[in-house]
Formats: C-alpha cells, sequence, structure tokens
C-alpha cells in the first residue's frame, strides 16, 4: 500500500470567510435605504446564523444579501440550510439557518457506489464524514474527481477534495 495515491471528499465551509462574508452584510445593511430605520441583526453562532428582522420582505432582501456576498466570498449556497420564518415577539421575526458540514451518511454511500461501478480501479472508505479515495494510479484519482465535479449538482451538499498524496 506503499505505492497509493489517495485524497479524501470532504464538505466543509471556509469560517473566516464566512465572517467576513456576514461583516459585509452588516455594513451593507446600515447603509441601505430599505433598511433604513428597520431591525435587521445577524448573529453567528458555532453552527448556525440567526437572523432578527421586523418583516418578511426585509427576511427576504437580507437572505439574497447574505446569499450574493457568500457567493463573491468563494462559499457554496449549499453550505445554508435555510429554516422558516417564526415570530420572536415584539414585532419580530426570526429565522435560524443551518451550516452544513461534513458529508451525510447517505452522501457518501452514493459516493462508495459511484466509485465501485465506474471506477473499478479506485476504492472508497468512508471515514466518518468523509471517503477516502485510493487507487494505484493517480490518473484514476484526477478521473474520479472530474466525475465528482460534473455531478456537482447532484448531491445536496459541496464537494471538496482534500490531501491529495
Amino acid at each position: 500500500m506503499a505505492g497509493d495515491a489517495s485524497f479524501d471528499v470532504v464538505s466543509d465551509y471556509d469560517r473566516q470567510e464566512l465572517v467576513n462574508a456576514l461583516d459585509q452584510v452588516r455594513r451593507e445593511v446600515t447603509s441601505r435605504y430599505d433598511f433604513k430605520g428597520a431591525t435587521a441583526d445577524v448573529e453567528l453562532g458555532k453552527d448556525e446564523i440567526t437572523l432578527t428582522v421586523d418583516s418578511e420582505l426585509r427576511a427576504q432582501a437580507l437572505k439574497d444579501l447574505i446569499e450574493s456576498k457568500a457567493v463573491r466570498r468563494g462559499l457554496s449556497l449549499k453550505v445554508f440550510d435555510w429554516g422558516k420564518l417564526e415570530p420572536a415577539g415584539g414585532n419580530l421575526l426570526r429565522q435560524r439557518i443551518g451550516l452544513r458540514k461534513g458529508l451525510p451518511e447517505d452522501v457518501a454511500k452514493r459516493i462508495t457506489k459511484l466509485l465501485r461501478d465506474d471506477h473499478p480501479k479506485v476504492k472508497g472508505q468512508i471515514q466518518g464524514d468523509a471517503v477516502r479515495v485510493t487507487s494505484k494510479s493517480k490518473d484514476e484519482l484526477q478521473k474520479v474527481i472530474t466525475r465528482l465535479r460534473e455531478d456537482a449538482d447532484e448531491y445536496p451538499v459541496a464537494l471538496q477534495f482534500q490531501n491529495y498524496r
């Protein structure tokens, strides 16, 4: 096994880029006319973002703003799991946005099945919330990466490739 090459398929996001994107959102909210005198608060927790707004229209505008800043910062929109708007008391609405991190088990199984069916020279092994892909040939690994990038829209999470050796 010493001559094997490998890489990991993971689903992750750059937390610092997310912090920067949310800072940009907060700055833009303070300067935009449609948010003048309105309540629009964005809080980043450990694994979720909480929006507090005073109308559904502002919630939609804030969602569009967060998505545009995230894309500009290189974050995938598949990271966000948008919750429902719920009353927060005092004429305010709250929306929780979950942050997806790690490959769900069903996605990991789909990736390993794809490897077994389409790439017989490659082995896929589920390791926690990642899939380790190994092969004797680096060319085969490149083919797998290309295939997974082509099929990226079929997966509910963003895929990244790490630890290529």
